[in-house]
């Protein structure tokens, strides 16, 4: 897409049937986003679709590979094969390619944005572009204004992921299990490998023997340093499912450069766009995923100097996001808007 064009441009999603695809839908139509066509892409078994957008119904169309003739912009979220496979193809056809899946985020031709932190790397695609994973997202929501007016030198962060973050299918398989374990039925796992309903458990990616690190911890780790432009800051990542449908949360432990100044703080946070300060200590009212859920800010609070830190450059928070918001469609959607 010609940057010198002022022309509304016409855009295509990919997996617009799947929960992030649904999302990209409806944060398209609330923030008024200037498009001239839609095309809504699937699989074979999902085309044929009705879906709605503008008070005007769309037919998905089978995703192939001379979809993207005319396309100004894709928004890709149909998983990563589908990715690794089309996208190229996209870019080849003169469209810009946001992806919402891994297939490129490491690649070092493909920006990885969050456009509130780094957006001048959008300026360097060659055709793709890279949504971030989304607990990567919500941490450095939370971590980089902090960052800004205190380099950070390490982050410990344990996250509490919703079912969400396995698609729609899994947030049914939740609800279903809740039902089912409350009705004393037996409680049958099929997306996830264990129970979701009334449970915790290590998130459900590959898990590498040698390190004890799982995929989702590893992106984690690589994408933070991609984003900030910094691999010297350490990070250690300990990535949980739990019984929620949708939103992530995240504990957060900080150390800093400097001794830290939670006023200093609280500020930085009031003042980042797509930050929300919940931190009241009196009323011990804090981020919670009931509260994340359908908003596009990510929830910051409970910030507190660490136990036992006597220079105070040790800092501790917790915060919440959704997961298919600001963790997945809204951050595409922000990325497109800048393209």
């Amino acid at each position: 897409m010609s940057s010198e064009s002022n022309a509304a441009p016409h855009v295509a999603i990919v997996g617009s049937t799947g929960a992030v695809g649904v999302e990209l839908l409806r944060v398209l139509e609330k923030r008024n986003f200037p498009l001239s066509k839609l095309t809504l892409l699937s699989s074979p078994r999902s085309a044929g679709k009705k879906q709605a957008f503008r008070g005007e119904e769309y037919t998905v169309q089978e995703l192939k590979a001379d979809s993207f003739d005319g396309i100004d912009i894709a928004l890709f979220s149909a998983g990563g094969s589908i990715s690794k496979k089309f996208g190229p193809i996209a870019a080849k056809a003169g469209a810009v390619v946001v992806d919402n899946s891994s297939a490129f985020r490491m690649d070092p031709e493909t920006p990885l944005v969050v456009p509130e932190i780094n957006p001048e790397d959008i300026a360097k695609h060659k055709g793709i572009i890279a949504n971030p994973n989304c607990s990567t997202i919500i941490l450095l929501m939370a971590a980089y204004p902090i960052h800004k007016i205190n380099p950070i030198k390490s982050i410990v962060v344990s996250t509490y992921q919703a079912a969400s973050g396995a698609g729609a299918a899994a947030m049914q398989e939740l609800e279903d299990q809740a039902k089912d374990y409350l009705a004393g039925k037996p409680v049958k796992p099929e997306i996830f490998p264990f129970p979701i309903a009334f449970n915790a458990f290590s998130h459900n990616s590959d898990l590498d023997l040698e390190t004890g690190y799982n995929t989702e911890e590893t992106k984690m780790i690589k994408e933070t340093h991609k984003i900030l432009h910094n691999d010297r800051i350490s990070v250690a990542p300990t990535c949980i499912r739990i019984g929620t449908f949708r939103a992530h949360a995240e504990s957060v432990h900080l150390e800093l450069e400097n001794p830290a100044d939670l006023d200093a703080i609280r500020k930085a946070l009031n003042e980042m766009p797509g930050v929300k300060l919940v931190d009241d200590r009196e009323k011990n009212y804090f981020p919670m995923p009931m509260e994340s859920t359908g908003e596009d800010d990510v929830l910051v609070g409970r910030l507190r100097y660490s136990a036992g830190s006597t220079d105070r450059r040790r800092i501790d928070l917790f915060c919440c996001g959704d997961q298919i918001l600001k963790g997945a469609a809204l951050n595409a959607v922000q990325i497109a808007e800048q393209i």
